[in-house]
């Protein structure tokens, strides 16, 4: 008998929203972002955080590289734990380092 697969899937409301806390925990503008990122627009870094559209695999491992996190912190999987612990987790990463 075929068994069922269960795929996760990726909230790109929250997986915006990560990224969009992230970065203003790290102190950057949208601006100052894309400028070291170096291959978006603005525009495109909005999409990501309003969760119209997720960004690249690069793009998640240029963005993990400059918050000082995981490709896997910054996707949020579909039921995934709340907000306030995502920020609360992500400042004493911070104040650890």
């Amino acid at each position: 008998m075929i068994q069922m697969m269960v795929y996760p899937t990726i909230d790109t409301v929250a997986t915006g929203n990560r990224i969009r806390r992230m970065r203003e925990a790290s102190g950057l503008t949208v601006e100052e972002l894309v400028e070291l990122m170096g291959n978006i627009s603005p525009q495109a870094y909005y999409k990501w955080q309003n969760g119209k559209c997720l960004p690249t695999v690069d793009n998640l491992l240029i963005m993990s590289r400059i918050f000082g996190t995981t490709i896997d912190e910054l996707i949020v999987e579909a039921g995934e734990m709340s907000p306030a612990f995502d920020v609360l987790r992500f400042e004493q990463k911070e104040r650890a380092a």
